[in-house]
């Protein structure tokens, strides 16, 4: 695919999520195409970020997290993989269909499109972060109605609320999950001022 190829089915997604998702699980990608696909989003979404935090400093106290791309990776790479499962057990438990690979190959072209918004969001940041900030905030919300699309079409739901409930489900069970998981590593109170 060349990169104006790229931009049209971006923006095709933008236009049309339900066809750009019916295209992409048409494809039916091996193991091996997926894992390719997601190493390589991961690792330009790294760089891109690493540069977005030399432009614009994150908390101090996240510095540390954020500032280490590769626990940025990690952190990235762990999260979708854990969404994926998330989202495809959940739809399942409420009547879907979709494949993990599935879930998996729309999650990977939603972190493909968040790159390009990165990129956005760095050109604009050297220029106005408030407009920067406003381009996060639209290009979210949009995020979220699209993945509401892919889940849909991926599960054969034809019913937008419960995608919608599947993606609530999903998310909270992956907070409940991480919270936990953090709870045990006691990940929770590091860094944290013992008097507050």
């Amino acid at each position: 695919m060349t990169f104006a190829g790229f931009l049209r089915l971006a923006w095709q997604t933008v236009l049309a999520p339900r066809d750009v998702a019916r295209l992409l699980l048409s494809l039916r990608l091996g193991h091996e195409a997926l894992l390719l696909a997601l190493a390589l989003v991961l690792v330009l979404n790294t760089l891109i970020f690493t540069v977005s935090v030399q432009v614009s400093p994150p908390d101090p106290a996240l510095t540390s997290l954020l500032g280490n791309p590769v626990i940025f990776m990690l952190l990235m790479g762990g999260t979708l993989g854990v969404t994926a499962i998330a989202i495809t057990w959940t739809g399942r438990a409420l009547g879907g269909v979709a494949r993990i690979e599935d879930i998996g190959l729309l999650l990977i072209w939603l972190q493909a499109l968040r790159m390009l918004v990165q990129l956005a969001v760095v050109a604009l940041a050297l220029v106005n972060e408030s407009l920067a900030g406003l381009l996060v905030v639209g290009a979210a919300v949009l995020g979220v109605w699209i993945l509401v699309q892919f889940i849909d079409e991926a599960h054969g739901f034809a019913a937008l609320g419960k995608a919608a409930l599947v993606l609530l489900l999903g998310v909270t069970g992956l907070v409940l999950g991480l919270s936990f998981f953090l709870t045990l590593i006691g990940a929770t109170t590091m860094g944290l001022n013992t008097n507050v």
